[in-house]
C-alpha cells in the first residue's frame, strides 16, 4: 500500500508548477532554478522560448546555469559542451563528429501564463497551464502582488480557503454564510462552490444581501493540490485571484499571488482594469494576513475530522486519486551546495 500523498515531503502530483516570473528570465540569459528538491538550468532563447534543463552537464556535472546562451542553445562553462533545446549535446568542440545519445540531459515541459513560468513534472503536458473558469477562453490581466514562504505544505495552505469554520472564528463572517460544496471535474482539478446565502441578521448584512442574487459567491478551483483559483465578489463585479504553490526542499510552502481580470478595451478598460487588479490585491491581502500565524506553526494532522470538515475532507480524497510525479529529490550533499534562483528567496 502506497503512502498517502497529501501533505507528502518528497512526493508531489504530476502537473503544472510555477518556477519564477516571466521577466526574470531575459532573453539570451540563463538562471539556476531549483524546484521540489531538482536543480535546473532556465533559460530564455533568441526566440524568446523558455528552455527548462536538468541543471548537471551529461559530461562531468557542472552546472550549466554556469554557462550561457548562444542562439536556441546553452553552452557548458566547462568544457564548452552545447545543448539544443531538447536537451541533447549536439557539439563537443574538442570531438568532431556527433556527441555519443547518452550525451543529453532531460528537458521539462514549459509554458507561460499570468506573467509567470511553469514547468510541467512529466515527460509530455497532459493539459495546458489551468486558468479560472470563469475566464476560461478570455484576455487577460495580471497583476503579481504577492511572493511569500510559509512554514507549512501547498496541500494544507489550499486546505484553508475550503475551510468553513475558520472564517468564522478568525475572519469574523457568520457560521452559515459560507457552505462549501466539492465538484469534482478531473483526475487533476475539484471546484468548491459556495451554496450559503448571505444572512439578514442586522441592516448592513441585508445591503450585502442585495449585492447577491442567491448564494455569496465563493468558489475556487484546485490543481494539482498546488495551484488554485479563487473567485468572489458581488454579482456585478467579481474578483479572480490566482495562489500558484510549490514545496521547498524542507517542506515548506514558496507562494505566488496574481490578481486577474479579463482584459477590457480602449484607455478606459485599461484604467478600469488596473482599479479592479489593484482591488483583488487588495481583498487578498486582508485574508491572508489573518491566516499567517497559524502557517509558521502548524503541524497539521486531521486526527478528529467533524461534519464542517467536509470541504477539506473532499478535497483530500480528491488528491489521492492524482498521479505522483516521477520527480526525485536530491540526495543532501548535492541539496547542501545547491545553486538557488535569486528571486526564490525573498519572503514578502
Amino acid at each position: 500500500m502506497s503512502e498517502a500523498l497529501f501533505n507528502h515531503r518528497r512526493d508531489l502530483a504530476e502537473g503544472w508548477y510555477w518556477l519564477c516570473a516571466s521577466n526574470e528570465i531575459r532573453r539570451s540569459t540563463v538562471e539556476a532554478v531549483r524546484l521540489l528538491g531538482r536543480d535546473l538550468a532556465v533559460y530564455r532563447g533568441e526566440d524568446g522560448e523558455i528552455v527548462a534543463l536538468d541543471a548537471y552537464c551529461a559530461h562531468m556535472g557542472a552546472h550549466l546555469a554556469e554557462g550561457r546562451v548562444e542562439g536556441n542553445h546553452l553552452r557548458c562553462f566547462f568544457h564548452h559542451w552545447r545543448y539544443a533545446a531538447d536537451g541533447r549535446c549536439d557539439e563537443i568542440p574538442c570531438q568532431p563528429g556527433t556527441p555519443p545519445a547518452k550525451a543529453r540531459v532531460q528537458r521539462w515541459p514549459t509554458a507561460e501564463r499570468y506573467g509567470l513560468v511553469w514547468l510541467w513534472t512529466g515527460a509530455k503536458a497532459a493539459h495546458a497551464v489551468p486558468e479560472v473558469p470563469e475566464l476560461a477562453g478570455l484576455e487577460c490581466r495580471s497583476w503579481r502582488f504577492s511572493r511569500f514562504r510559509k512554514n507549512c505544505h501547498p496541500n494544507v495552505l489550499l486546505i484553508n480557503a475550503i475551510d468553513e469554520q475558520h472564517f468564522h472564528s478568525v475572519h469574523g463572517l457568520p457560521g452559515d454564510v459560507l457552505q462549501m460544496q466539492a465538484r469534482p471535474r478531473s483526475t487533476a482539478n475539484i471546484e468548491f462552490h459556495n451554496v450559503g446565502k448571505v444572512p439578514a441578521k442586522n441592516a448592513l448584512w441585508r445591503l450585502a444581501g442585495r449585492l447577491y442574487r442567491e448564494a455569496l459567491t465563493y468558489r475556487l478551483s484546485y490543481w494539482y493540490g498546488s495551484t488554485g483559483f479563487v473567485t468572489l465578489g458581488p454579482d456585478f463585479l467579481h474578483f479572480h485571484i490566482l495562489f500558484a504553490l510549490r514545496r521547498g526542499d524542507d517542506g515548506e510552502t514558496w507562494g505566488q499571488a496574481v490578481a486577474l481580470t479579463r482584459r477590457r478595451r480602449g484607455p478606459l478598460g485599461w484604467l478600469f482594469d488596473r482599479a479592479v487588479l489593484a482591488v483583488t490585491a487588495a481583498v487578498g491581502a486582508y485574508f491572508a494576513r489573518g491566516d499567517t500565524r497559524v502557517f509558521q506553526t502548524i503541524r497539521f494532522d486531521l486526527r478528529t475530522p467533524i461534519a464542517a470538515d467536509r470541504a477539506v475532507l473532499a478535497f483530500m480524497r480528491h488528491f489521492e486519486q492524482q498521479p505522483r510525479a516521477d520527480w526525485h529529490e536530491d540526495s543532501t550533499d548535492a541539496a547542501a551546495t545547491r545553486h538557488l534562483h535569486p528571486v526564490a528567496g525573498a519572503e514578502r
